[in-house]
């Protein structure tokens, strides 16, 4: 099982290019498209873009069991929120695999008349779950680091009086104050604040994908090939790579 795990491992990172070149083919084809570029070649790109995401779903054959065998360790966990996130999305996040390895099968012929647009959907929800639950812990983490901020921030201020620093000033007034809070724990977590904004990113493809938000191919294209550069970036650089 371990030996399997670091095998898959070894593949992200060139899943994580292909994925770039994905979004980019589809970015510069609604471009292409939009400025009035001849069909032909927005058809070469768009058939690259397919290629290109089947090239994919084969690298992620088998990369399930990974987000199981991430999941057995999160549950060990100490911070019960922490272990309920990471945990929950790690699961989601094998079955959105699972069916993605699915969908490979009946693309290339091995399960014919498999009903791609139903398990596509139900890849996409259970996609959107794992966001959701990832977007959650980071907000957790967000919320924790500050109030330990603002506790270490309101011990220094002590002599200001009981009400702490910010007692005086207007409600708009508190409300820039926590976001410069905010924002100064994020710029002293890089880590954070790459899986904060990566996550984001990702997170418009699937809410694209099931209907519940109206984009547009180009929006999606852009958020998914900034998400893949941010996660080469960490796969490039570990110590911006998010833990547990």
């Amino acid at each position: 099982m371990d030996a399997w795990v670091r095998f898959t491992a070894r593949s992200q990172g060139r899943e994580r290019l292909l994925r770039t070149a994905q979004y980019a083919s589809a970015l510069l084809a609604y471009s292409l498209r939009r400025s009035g570029a001849g069909p032909e070649l927005v058809t070469r790109l768009t058939q690259l873009e397919a290629h290109l995401s089947l090239g994919r779903k084969l690298l992620r054959l088998g990369t399930s069991v990974e987000s199981v065998e991430a999941a057995k360790r999160a549950i060990h966990l100490p911070d019960l929120t922490l272990r309920l996130c990471v945990t929950i999305a790690h699961l989601n996040r094998a079955v959105y695999l699972g069916c993605d390895n699915l969908l490979w099968a009946g693309k290339v012929g091995l399960v014919p008349g498999l009903d791609q647009a139903k398990w596509s959907q139900r890849s996409y929800r259970y996609y959107l779950f794992a966001l959701l639950l990832s977007l959650s812990r980071d907000v957790y983490e967000l919320s924790v680091l500050a109030e330990r901020e603002e506790r270490s921030c309101g011990k220094g201020a002590g002599a200001e009086g009981p009400g702490g620093p910010d007692s005086g000033l207007t409600p708009a007034g508190r409300g820039l104050a926590r976001l410069r809070l905010l924002w100064g724990v994020l710029r002293s977590n890089p880590p954070l604040l790459l899986d904060l904004v990566k996550n984001g990113c990702d997170l418009i493809i699937p809410l694209d994908r099931l209907g519940l938000v109206r984009t547009s191919p180009g929006l999606v294209a852009l958020c998914g090939l900034s998400s893949s550069l941010l996660s080469i970036v960490s796969i490039a650089q570990p110590w911006l790579k998010l833990k547990p």
